[in-house]
């Protein structure tokens, strides 16, 4: 054959080829207008409840907003931490970041039956619920500055899992090299992890996260941890005792970055963040700290970002009718 009819031959071949090879796509884009048409009751149905729950109880904004964190980073934003243990998988309520700690799952069950009746059927995920909540959760406790506009369109997973929620959610304990290599596992940077861990703004935890801080830890105001000691017994205390984790623990301020200067961060991992030896970190505390403005810029696109941790679209996964289980189960 000629090099010219093979040639031509060749770009036959190619060329029938291209018609028959269907190259994937990524998912489809969320977008801040799903619901105006699917449902335009829906994100005011959300934040109605979500502001009864908080008139109720404070604390459980932040309970809201940490369902969307421990959510996204466990297999992507499907909603699958709210799914209850079936035969055929354990789920992440019991994982060990998790066991007794999460909290606020009625609360969403309030608000999926009220989005559900106002829209007169399921329409809206489970996973969309998670994300509304958290930011409505912000803008209540910290006031409009602090409120974003939230991507929606994804869907709810039919499974979950124990061990990724073990593997893929930083444990209290965890150094900065280690909190840094898990953000950046989710497709999240450096400034990502100080201002995503400025959630802990508001919200308390339980006398086991934090005791080995309190007791072997260097890096902390001594009188703070004295006085932590009293709540929380090296031995013979009660591991469920709580400490906030700021001290303004029901608003949604820059508190938490100032606590971190005087090393009065609750938590190790928190105040891994501020070290005191003038890095990018440390800038960004610094920075959040005296500026609430710059935080509340940085923080919904942070969310934002997070939020757009492999969300199932399109034709995957599914609108479930019950937060807690999958259809048909």
């Amino acid at each position: 054959m000629a090099a010219s009819h093979f040639q031509f031959f060749l770009f036959l071949v190619l060329v029938t080829l291209a018609t028959l090879i269907v190259i994937p796509t990524t998912h489809a884009k969320l977008s801040p207008t799903y619901y105006n048409k699917v449902c335009p009751k829906a994100l005011t149905t959300i934040k109605s409840v979500v502001q009864r729950a908080i008139a109720r109880e404070r604390r459980i904004g932040a309970s809201l907003l940490r369902l969307h964190f421990h959510d996204c980073f466990v297999n992507g934003c499907d909603a699958s931490v709210l799914l209850d243990d079936t035969p055929s998988f354990v789920g992440e309520k019991t994982s060990f970041p998790n066991n007794n700690s999460l909290r606020g799952f009625d609360v969403v069950d309030e608000i999926k039956a009220a989005v559900d009746k106002a829209c007169k059927r399921p329409v809206v995920s489970c996973a969309d619920i998670l994300a509304v909540a958290a930011r409505d959760s912000v803008a209540i406790l910290g006031g409009q500055k602090y409120w974003y506009q939230v991507l929606l369109g994804r869907r709810d997973a039919r499974n979950a899992s124990w061990d990724a929620a073990n593997n893929n959610l930083p444990p209290p304990f965890f150094n900065f090299t280690q909190l840094l290599g898990l953000f950046q596992g989710h497709g999240l940077n450096l400034k990502d992890l100080v201002v995503l861990s400025g959630a802990h703004t508001i919200g308390a935890t339980q006398c086991a996260v934090f005791r080995d801080r309190i007791y072997n830890d260097t890096n902390i105001d001594p009188t703070f941890a004295s006085n932590l000691r009293s709540i929380c017994p090296q031995t013979g205390g009660d591991d469920t005792n709580l400490a906030p984790l700021d001290s303004t623990p029901n608003r949604f301020d820059t508190v938490f970055y100032t606590s971190l200067l005087y090393k009065k961060g609750l938590l190790h991992s928190d105040q891994e963040l501020f070290k005191g030896n003038g890095s990018a970190s440390d800038k960004l505390v610094q920075l959040y700290s005296r500026n609430s403005n710059a935080f509340a810029a940085d923080f919904g696109p942070s969310v934002i970002k997070m939020g757009n941790i492999k969300p199932l679209t399109g034709i995957n996964g599914e609108i479930r009718s019950s937060c807690r289980k999958v259809n048909n189960s």
